[in-house]
């Protein structure tokens, strides 16, 4: 008997024709999944196969950074796998020289050296070409000069190695969980400023387990926790032996801190609770250069430990918004901005930030921030070189009117013979007419990371190694008997 042929009618919807090719797909791929059950689980959804049209379609390339790990951070500078790394190896071979004591000097010290000349005839300066296997950074013109000044570089070669490493974590491209900041914490929470690890343990910092991290970290935080260290009530810098403060830095901070700890006035959010709100504290950050950069994030953690004032944080100088054209464009100077400020009021309900491209005593003639108040005023100096000769001169009409404000300054150097350079000029300069607030001597919150300077090899410095502070001097009014 034949066989009968069964004919469907063909639809003319086209969402039925969609379907029946839709189902199709789910066949073939179903079909396909159970030849293969261990790379397609039941639970998954089903994957349509892509067309060829675009299966066929390369996938465009991108260059990313190389992935170091942890044991894989030591690379000589000019074969580093971090193009940007190698570019700094370039920018040093062609600018810094050679500092074999036998070649004729380039640059002023920086830290306190007492090397002899080894060779009578001093030869001409030479940019260093070689890079030491140890450290992996350009050090010596020569293999010769090299290995014939090894021991004093071996006092350096070690820390120029962890310089190294460091840089390379940086472009290493990992996750940095040591750059997440806690918020605000209740007052109740009392913050330790004993060292690093008790700021960051009181403060609710995630824990930071590795040194390198630690490193990373306190280079950015050692800005605002260096002046909140000094500010707070409970700062490690008191009158006590050994605490570095003077009578007269007890006097100046002692009014600082009466309103930087305000007791509670009892306000509320109705109408009886109203209470007026005492002014921003100015800290006017002079000479701005990498710190007016940083994060915004970083600058909040300094209002975080004053949770009951706000701050107005003021970036003065030259270089204060160098290669930030694209984040923040220069404002065009008016009739109502006459120094081109840049206002950044949307930092936190607690912090404003402006910076001005100008020098200060360009501000001060103008009467710009006058008046001055004690309790509510201080200047910050970080790293000012106040007695290097490439930038004395352009102090030297700053700091007798920052004398005249009779409000506190604080300065940080680089090394030990950064920060006595500085307070040397200070007393050859201004013929005594200032009051030492806090003595010389090591920052507890400095940065625990070292940096290279590129046009030195030699030369290696740390953020903020160092602090002191000083005033305008003040004469107390004597009453005299009259006859």
């Amino acid at each position: 008997m034949p066989r009968l042929s069964t004919f469907k009618p063909i639809s003319r919807n086209p969402s039925v024709k969609n379907q029946n090719v839709t189902t199709g797909l789910l066949q073939q791929k179903r079909a396909a999944s159970s030849l293969r059950p261990q790379e397609q689980s039941v639970d998954e959804p089903v994957e349509i196969p892509t067309p060829d049209g675009l299966a066929s379609t390369p996938v465009p390339t991108t260059v990313e950074r190389p992935l170091l790990q942890p044991d894989n951070l030591f690379h000589l500078f000019s074969f580093s796998p971090s193009r940007q790394i190698r570019k700094r190896a370039d920018y040093i071979k062609q600018h810094a020289f050679c500092p074999h004591p036998n070649h004729q000097g380039t640059h002023q010290p920086t830290i306190h050296q007492d090397r002899e000349v080894k060779d009578s005839s001093l030869q001409k300066p030479e940019y260093v070409r070689f890079e030491c296997p140890d450290c992996g950074i350009p050090v010596s013109c020569s293999e010769d000069h090299w290995a014939d000044d090894y021991e004093f570089h071996m006092g350096l070669c070690d820390t120029l190695r962890e310089i190294n490493e460091d840089d390379h974590d940086l472009q290493s491209g990992r996750f940095f969980p040591e750059f997440e900041y806690p918020g605000p914490q209740m007052e109740e929470a009392l913050v330790n400023m004993t060292n690093w690890d008790t700021f960051l343990y009181s403060r609710e910092f995630n824990a930071i387990n590795e040194p390198r991290s630690m490193r990373q970290a306190t280079r950015l935080l050692t800005y605002p926790v260096t002046i909140g260290s000094v500010l707070h009530e409970l700062s490690p810098y008191n009158i006590r032996r050994g605490g570095r403060l003077t009578v007269e830095g007890l006097k100046s901070l002692s009014a600082l801190r009466y309103t930087l700890h305000p007791p509670r006035t009892g306000a509320g959010l109705d109408i009886k609770g109203l209470r007026p709100n005492p002014p921003p504290t100015r800290i006017f950050i002079l000479g701005a250069r990498a710190e007016s950069s940083l994060p915004r994030e970083v600058w909040v953690q300094l209002s975080h430990m004053f949770p009951r004032v706000s701050f107005h944080l003021i970036f003065i100088g030259p270089e204060s918004m160098a290669n930030r054209d694209s984040e923040f464009p220069l404002p065009i100077r008016t009739p109502s901005n006459p120094f081109g400020a840049i206002v950044e009021d949307r930092i936190s309900h607690q912090m404003k930030i402006s910076t001005f491209v100008e020098y200060y005593h360009t501000l001060h003639e103008a009467n710009l921030f006058y008046p001055y108040d004690p309790y509510f005023d201080c200047f910050m100096l970080f790293h000012p070189g106040l007695g290097h000769p490439a930038s004395s001169l352009e102090w030297e009409k700053t700091i007798p009117q920052l004398l005249e404000t009779k409000v506190p300054i604080f300065c940080t150097g680089y090394t030990e013979y950064d920060m006595d350079r500085d307070r040397s000029w200070i007393e050859k300069t201004m013929n005594g007419e200032y009051d030492l607030l806090m003595e010389p001597g090591e920052n507890r919150f400095r940065s625990l990371r070292w940096d290279l300077n590129d046009l030195n090899p030699s030369d290696v410095t740390c953020g903020n190694w160092g602090i002191w502070a000083f005033r305008g001097k003040r004469y107390e009014t004597t009453m005299k008997d009259v006859e």
